[in-house]
């Protein structure tokens, strides 16, 4: 079991420079007191938190990165002196991407560890958010749209607005889109159909929904599919890979989209693996992105090669996702005060209505985020090289005009 400190695994204990530091959104409170408090998980000098993620199983490989992100983030906050005064350190488990093995790491990081709180960034959850509620554990991570119900589960994305994905298609040139999903699971054709009528609202229509089998369903079909539906743009519902084969068939078969967008695949893995099948194809992007610059990616990043410096790659989705989780905590820490409780964490922190992760994200309202869908992102786009990302918009909202 690893606790992770202000040194980390590496023994890195190298404060950023003041300019840094300053520029995100918790500050650090070295030269407070400390207090003893009657609350699991804080001790006079220690906050212990409990990190559950999928560092392997389904869905691993993206997932993974997100250690790093939280990492960085306390690094960071733990350099500048912690959080009134103390030093936030966490026990990390693999759930295995089980729901069952989740359930098990909750229960023993709450009930045996005494943890203050979770972190999460989990593909299965189970049944973990009903027990953890009951118990008034405050988690931050990676929800379900039906987390709202939970009033001690934060994230700074619930859900997305269809109509963003939309005004982009329809700036791009768009004037009718096919929609490809993998396979025809129940969920995602919901989804889909979901975003399809999104787009009618904003005078876009749509051809049918194409299902889409890998290993029994021919790439080039799909795309004469799509060619005949008289669709000029495509959203993929879809894994990567199976967007990347339907793409690579649409471009053979020398059709001309005004525009492509999968849901997924922000990441440098993608370039390497897949870069090549997927020039052109768009990426909804819900923070700055990368590409972007700017004081706050340049913040993360040193603080990911300073406390995290065995990822070699910062600019990866979900240790994005990682450090703007740990980023939510330690803002909760600070507001709960020098004691801090569960229930104070809670309070204050659903009481935030501009949160921004030190810059990193456009300001959310986490008193109802957690019921309003998120009305704006960025998006970018593989360039005609497959080797890199380039920004198309820093910043695309439901009810901005095409």
């Amino acid at each position: 079991m690893r606790k992770h400190g202000l040194a980390g695994p590496l023994g890195l204990a190298v404060a950023l420079a003041v300019a840094a530091v300053t520029s995100c959104s918790t500050p650090g409170a070295g030269a407070e007191a400390n207090i003893a408090c009657d609350t699991p998980g804080v001790t006079a000098d220690h906050v212990n938190l409990g990190f559950v993620f999928s560092n392997s199983g389904v869905g691993s490989a993206a997932l993974s990165s997100a250690r790093s992100g939280v990492d960085a983030r306390l690094g960071l906050a733990n350099a500048n002196g912690g959080i009134h005064g103390r030093t936030v350190v966490y026990d990390w488990r693999d759930d295995g991407s089980s729901p069952t093995a989740n359930e098990r790491m909750t229960t023993e990081l709450v009930q045996q560890q005494s943890v203050f709180g979770l972190l999460m960034v989990s593909s299965t959850i189970g049944g973990s958010p009903e027990r953890l509620a009951r118990e008034g554990v405050p988690v931050v991570g990676l929800p379900q749209t039906d987390f709202a119900k939970y009033p001690n589960w934060f994230s700074h994305l619930y859900d997305v607005s269809p109509e963003t994905i939309g005004r982009y298609l329809g700036i791009r040139g768009a004037s009718k889109v096919a929609v490809v999903t993998t396979g025809s699971a129940q969920f995602v054709q919901d989804l889909a159909r979901r975003y399809a009528a999104a787009f009618g609202e904003v005078g876009l229509p749509t051809a049918e929904i194409i299902p889409f089998a890998s290993g029994s369903d021919s790439p080039r079909q799909i795309a004469r599919r799509i060619t005949e539906s008289g669709a000029d743009s495509l959203v993929g519902f879809t894994t990567l890979d199976d967007f990347a084969q339907i793409s690579q068939a649409v471009h053979d078969s020398q059709v001309e989209l005004a525009a492509s967008v999968s849901l997924s695949g922000y990441d440098r893995s993608t370039l390497s693996r897949l870069g090549k099948q997927l020039v052109g194809v768009s990426f909804p992007v819900y923070f700055h992105p990368f590409e972007g610059g700017g004081p706050a990616i340049e913040t993360y990043r040193e603080a990911m090669g300073r406390f995290a410096p065995e990822t070699g790659q910062p600019d990866q989705q979900f240790a994005m996702y990682g450090y703007i989780y740990a980023d939510m905590f330690l803002r909760g820490l600070e507001l709960a005060g020098d004691c801090p409780t569960r229930e104070s964490f809670i309070s204050s922190l659903r009481n935030v209505p501009d949160f921004d992760a030190g810059g990193l994200i456009e300001p959310i309202d986490l008193r109802t985020n957690a019921t309003t869908p998120l009305q704006c992102s960025a998006f970018v786009e593989i360039d005609p090289t497959g080797m890199a990302f380039a920004v198309t918009r820093e910043k695309l909202c439901a009810h901005d005009v095409a």
